[in-house]
């Protein structure tokens, strides 16, 4: 079970608004519970101008080996970007998150304006895997229409300051399958309010959590 730290506080906050605690005390609490917890990953990490950013005119490059895009891009500022891109996973109008330069993405791969393909480049269209959130290379992030507007700050719509708590579910406690079972029995650990996000009726969870 892949369990958010943002999705787990936000089910809690609903009937203990404002509270919060760091991942490590968190995966410590879940832990105490009787949790198992395999990993925890921190997506990202991300530095720097990430941001969304709008296509709005593609010409395809010729006379090279392979694909080659030199794209307009609209990110919020008064023009355009002009970013070359190898993939072909997109069109015009489609929404992708842009590195501009100044950003630093995993593995510290620092992002400048730079000439490429006898254009020059300012910035990068990024996939998943060049923002460390999954191993597809295959092409682009393309976004939902309507996800942000252009301009919009990509690590929040992304939500790359997230951490991901992977935990082993025991067959007796398939209630951990869920955001609703875990964030009950986190309220119980801290002792607070609990809002059922499928009644919203409110309570006091009260014994040992996971029992």
């Amino acid at each position: 079970m892949r369990v958010p730290y943002s999705w787990l506080r936000e089910v809690v906050n609903a009937g203990a608004p404002g509270w919060d605690v760091a991942p490590a005390e968190l995966e410590q609490a879940l832990v105490d519970i009787g949790h198992e917890v395999e990993e925890v990953l921190t997506l990202g990490p991300v530095e720097g101008p990430l941001t969304v950013g709008r296509v709005t005119d593609i010409e395809e490059l010729t006379g090279f080996k392979k694909p080659i895009r030199f794209c307009h891009v609209d990110v919020g500022e008064d023009k355009d970007r002009e970013i070359v891109c190898g993939a072909t996973n997109f069109v015009a109008g489609d929404l992708v998150v842009a590195a501009l330069p100044g950003t630093t993405l995993p593995g510290g791969f620092a992002i400048a304006a730079r000439k490429t393909y006898g254009r020059t480049s300012e910035g990068m269209i990024c996939s998943a895997a060049e923002l460390g959130l999954g191993a597809d290379h295959s092409g682009i992030l393309v976004l939902p229409p309507g996800t942000a507007e252009p301009g919009a700050d990509g690590h929040a719509v992304l939500g790359l300051d997230d951490v991901i708590f992977h935990l082993a579910i025991t067959p007796d406690r398939g209630y951990g399958m869920s955001l609703r079972g875990l964030a009950r029995e986190v309220a119980c650990a801290y002792d607070l309010d609990f809002v059922d996000p499928r009644t919203s009726s409110r309570c006091r969870p009260t014994g040992r959590p996971g029992r």
